[in-house]
Protein backbone atom coordinates (compact mmCIF):
# COMPACT_ATOMS: atom_id res chain seq x y z
CA UNK A 1 0.00 0.00 0.00
CA UNK A 2 1.33 3.29 -0.61
CA UNK A 3 0.88 6.26 1.34
CA UNK A 4 -1.70 7.57 -1.25
CA UNK A 5 -4.23 5.07 0.22
CA UNK A 6 -3.93 6.13 3.44
CA UNK A 7 -6.79 7.65 4.44
CA UNK A 8 -7.82 8.76 7.59
CA UNK A 9 -11.88 8.13 8.20
CA UNK A 10 -13.77 10.34 11.48
CA UNK A 11 -11.69 8.29 13.74
CA UNK A 12 -8.52 7.39 12.37
CA UNK A 13 -7.05 5.14 9.87
CA UNK A 14 -7.36 1.14 9.20
CA UNK A 15 -6.11 -1.77 7.42
CA UNK A 16 -5.84 -5.41 7.22
CA UNK A 17 -2.88 -6.23 9.66
CA UNK A 18 0.16 -7.48 7.18
CA UNK A 19 -1.96 -6.30 4.21
CA UNK A 20 -1.96 -1.86 3.89
CA UNK A 21 -1.80 -2.46 8.01
CA UNK A 22 2.31 -2.37 8.02
CA UNK A 23 4.81 -1.27 9.82
CA UNK A 24 6.25 0.77 6.98
CA UNK A 25 2.70 2.75 7.05
CA UNK A 26 2.47 2.96 10.54
CA UNK A 27 5.92 4.81 10.34
CA UNK A 28 4.50 7.14 7.60
CA UNK A 29 1.67 7.57 9.77
CA UNK A 30 3.71 8.80 12.77
CA UNK A 31 6.04 11.06 10.64
CA UNK A 32 2.72 12.78 8.75
CA UNK A 33 1.99 13.04 12.67
CA UNK A 34 5.48 14.56 14.01
CA UNK A 35 5.71 16.78 11.04
CA UNK A 36 2.23 18.24 11.56
CA UNK A 37 3.23 18.72 15.41
CA UNK A 38 6.28 20.66 14.53
CA UNK A 39 4.80 22.67 11.88
CA UNK A 40 1.73 23.76 14.35
CA UNK A 41 4.24 24.19 17.03
CA UNK A 42 2.77 21.88 19.01
CA UNK A 43 5.37 19.18 19.38
CA UNK A 44 6.73 20.10 23.21
CA UNK A 45 4.05 18.83 24.64
CA UNK A 46 4.86 15.34 23.19
CA UNK A 47 2.96 12.95 22.34
CA UNK A 48 1.29 9.75 24.51
CA UNK A 49 1.35 6.20 22.50
CA UNK A 50 -1.00 3.58 23.26
CA UNK A 51 -2.11 -0.01 22.54
CA UNK A 52 -4.45 -2.57 22.38
CA UNK A 53 -3.85 -6.49 22.52
CA UNK A 54 -4.50 -7.07 19.17
CA UNK A 55 -1.44 -8.54 17.46
CA UNK A 56 1.55 -6.70 17.51
CA UNK A 57 -0.10 -3.55 18.45
CA UNK A 58 2.80 -3.04 21.14
CA UNK A 59 5.23 -3.39 18.36
CA UNK A 60 3.71 -1.07 15.99
CA UNK A 61 2.82 1.58 19.31
CA UNK A 62 6.98 1.31 19.67
CA UNK A 63 7.52 2.05 15.94
CA UNK A 64 5.25 4.96 16.42
CA UNK A 65 6.98 6.58 19.48
CA UNK A 66 10.41 5.89 17.99
CA UNK A 67 9.21 8.04 14.78
CA UNK A 68 8.17 10.46 17.18
CA UNK A 69 11.43 10.64 18.71
CA UNK A 70 13.72 10.71 15.77
CA UNK A 71 11.96 13.74 15.22
CA UNK A 72 12.70 15.04 18.81
CA UNK A 73 9.08 14.89 20.05
CA UNK A 74 8.67 13.25 23.41
CA UNK A 75 7.04 10.06 23.37
CA UNK A 76 4.67 8.33 26.59
CA UNK A 77 4.54 5.03 25.39
CA UNK A 78 2.17 2.67 27.68
CA UNK A 79 4.14 -0.25 29.42
CA UNK A 80 0.71 -2.58 28.73
CA UNK A 81 -2.74 -2.53 26.50
CA UNK A 82 -4.58 0.75 27.53
CA UNK A 83 -8.50 1.25 26.79
CA UNK A 84 -8.88 4.44 24.61
CA UNK A 85 -10.40 6.55 27.80
CA UNK A 86 -7.62 5.89 29.70
CA UNK A 87 -5.02 7.32 26.47
CA UNK A 88 -7.47 10.41 26.78
CA UNK A 89 -7.52 11.10 30.51
CA UNK A 90 -3.27 10.55 29.76
CA UNK A 91 -2.88 13.44 27.15
CA UNK A 92 -5.06 15.80 29.74
CA UNK A 93 -2.42 14.48 32.58
CA UNK A 94 0.07 15.10 31.01
CA UNK A 95 -0.64 17.85 29.13
CA UNK A 96 0.30 16.22 25.95
CA UNK A 97 0.10 17.58 22.45
CA UNK A 98 -2.17 14.20 22.04
CA UNK A 99 -1.84 11.07 21.36
CA UNK A 100 -1.21 8.35 18.51
CA UNK A 101 -3.46 4.75 19.74
CA UNK A 102 -2.67 1.89 17.89
CA UNK A 103 -6.24 0.12 17.66
CA UNK A 104 -9.00 -0.91 15.63
CA UNK A 105 -11.72 -1.01 18.15
CA UNK A 106 -14.55 -2.93 17.27
CA UNK A 107 -13.61 -3.76 13.78
CA UNK A 108 -12.18 -7.57 13.11
CA UNK A 109 -9.37 -8.68 14.43
CA UNK A 110 -7.50 -9.14 11.48
CA UNK A 111 -7.54 -4.92 11.67
CA UNK A 112 -5.26 -2.56 13.22
CA UNK A 113 -6.01 0.89 13.14
CA UNK A 114 -3.73 4.42 14.09
CA UNK A 115 -6.15 6.62 15.54
CA UNK A 116 -5.02 10.56 16.41
CA UNK A 117 -6.52 12.36 19.53
CA UNK A 118 -5.45 16.59 19.84
CA UNK A 119 -4.46 18.19 22.95
CA UNK A 120 -8.47 18.61 24.34
CA UNK A 121 -8.01 14.00 24.43
CA UNK A 122 -10.52 13.79 21.60
CA UNK A 123 -10.51 12.99 18.18
CA UNK A 124 -8.35 14.98 16.07
CA UNK A 125 -10.52 17.35 13.37
CA UNK A 126 -10.88 16.78 9.92
CA UNK A 127 -8.69 19.90 9.16
CA UNK A 128 -6.19 18.31 11.12
CA UNK A 129 -6.12 14.62 9.85
CA UNK A 130 -6.45 16.42 6.42
CA UNK A 131 -3.03 17.98 6.63
CA UNK A 132 -1.42 14.51 8.44
CA UNK A 133 -2.55 13.12 5.22
CA UNK A 134 -0.40 15.84 3.05
CA UNK A 135 2.58 15.31 5.33
CA UNK A 136 2.46 11.36 5.03
CA UNK A 137 2.40 12.11 0.88
CA UNK A 138 5.54 14.04 1.48
CA UNK A 139 7.16 11.66 3.93
CA UNK A 140 6.14 9.21 0.99
CA UNK A 141 7.78 10.93 -2.07
CA UNK A 142 10.98 11.76 0.31
CA UNK A 143 11.23 7.73 0.90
Amino acid sequence: MSSSQIKFGTDGWRGVIAEDYTFENVRLCSQGVAQYLLDTGKAKGGMVVGHDTRFASEHFAAAAAEVLAGNGIASFLVNKATPTPVISYAILARRAAGAINITASHNPPTDNGFKVRSEYAGAADPETLTEIEKHIKQAQAIK
